[in-house]
């Protein structure tokens, strides 16, 4: 076993190191695509550090970690490995991986120039490996650097009137509503459907009252996903109108839908049941086995904020999934300390 950390915007003869690592994500279903390599060159357009911890065996890589580096305050900052670390699917080799992982990032940390509080990993995980000691989980919506723990994926892999015939009632009635109603759907990756797409999902953080990701964040990720064929704009459209629309992305045997919205004048077309349908069978055609619905209150949470938007996708039918939680390694407890106090700050 060997172990490596190069740079994530490699030189020509690293190409073909990164295929390896992004394949290997692609068939780990304990990851997923904030693990690839062109995420990583996304979040670094907005301005966060990263690097990569690489480890192989005879050739063949065997697990490792793009990690992002985030500085929340001057000289402090804090090292974040979303859908990840990944690792094998042996649990006996996959404890070595992770040690290796874990020692790297200390060792590292050590030589920075500013002081890292802590280490967060956000692996999709439905239970704690025994081999994981030392972190400590963090509560849901304590900041915004994390995201969903509890999911909902539909099995993509029946027939298609298997899909639907697993989907609640109120579901399938939803889809015909909308066919009746003479809604489309249509793809737009263009520079009209991003504009489209930015639209109506700010009407919908502005209506729902959530923070919504700023223009750039989207002018950024979606001519990416669209020139390396990894996601694509959809939209629900009526009589001539745009009502609905989702950015999914396709990696590995997900495609996961990541962010959307819908105009509350169309609501009684119920457009996004249908949108949501027709997406599923394109990720089927394309040969992808789950959509993931990327988020979902716990089945056991009352008065969650996503109460509302977990009752419309809990309609899909789907397997519920409850991965572990955010978790944080200590560095530093003065540090993390400083850190939790910061976050509170701006949440």
């Amino acid at each position: 076993m060997t172990l490596t950390t190069p740079p994530l915007v490699a030189p020509a003869p690293d190409v073909d190191r990164w295929t390896a690592w992004d394949r290997f994500v692609e068939a780990t279903p304990a990851s997923g695509f904030m693990q690839s390599s062109w995420w990583a060159e996304f979040r670094a357009d907005a301005g966060y550090d990263h690097f990569g911890v690489l480890l192989r065996d005879g050739g063949a890589v065997i697990g490792g970690a793009v990690v992002l580096k985030f500085q929340y305050a001057p000289g402090r900052s804090f090292y974040y490995i979303p859908e990840g670390p990944a690792l094998p699917s042996d649990e006996s080799y996959a404890a070595d991986v992770f040690e290796a992982v874990r020692d790297n990032l200390d060792a590292r940390r050590r030589t920075e120039d500013d002081t890292v509080s802590h280490l967060r990993i956000e692996p999709r995980w439905q239970a704690l490996p025994s081999f994981v000691t030392g972190f400590e989980p963090v509560p849901h919506f304590r900041d915004t650097y994390m995201e969903p723990r509890d999911t909902l994926c539909i099995d993509l892999r029946p027939a298609e009137d298997s899909i639907l015939a697993q989907m609640k009632p109120k579901g399938r009635y939803n889809i015909g509503v909308a066919r009746r109603h003479g809604v489309t759907i249509v793809e737009d990756t263009s520079e009209r459907g991003l504009l489209d797409f930015l639209s109506i999902y700010d009407d919908t953080a502005s209506r729902q009252g959530f923070g919504a990701k700023p223009e750039d964040y989207f002018e950024i990720l979606v001519p990416m996903l669209r020139d390396i064929r990894r996601g694509a704009l959809f939209f629900a459209e009526c009589a001539g109108q745009r009502i609905a629309t989702a950015l999914v992305v396709f990696f590995g045997r997900r495609a996961t839908y990541f962010y959307g919205g819908s105009l509350a004048s169309a609501r009684p077309l119920m457009a996004p049941y249908l949108l949501h349908y027709e997406i599923m069978r394109f990720a089927k055609a394309l040969g992808h086995e789950w959509y993931d619905l990327w988020g979902v209150a716990p089945p056991d949470a009352a008065d969650h904020p996503w109460d509302g938007i977990s009752q419309f996708k809990r309609k899909f039918g789907g397997v519920e999934v409850g991965l572990v939680p955010t978790m944080d390694l200590v560095y530093d407890a003065a540090a993390y300390e400083s850190y939790v106090e910061t976050v509170k700050q701006h949440t």
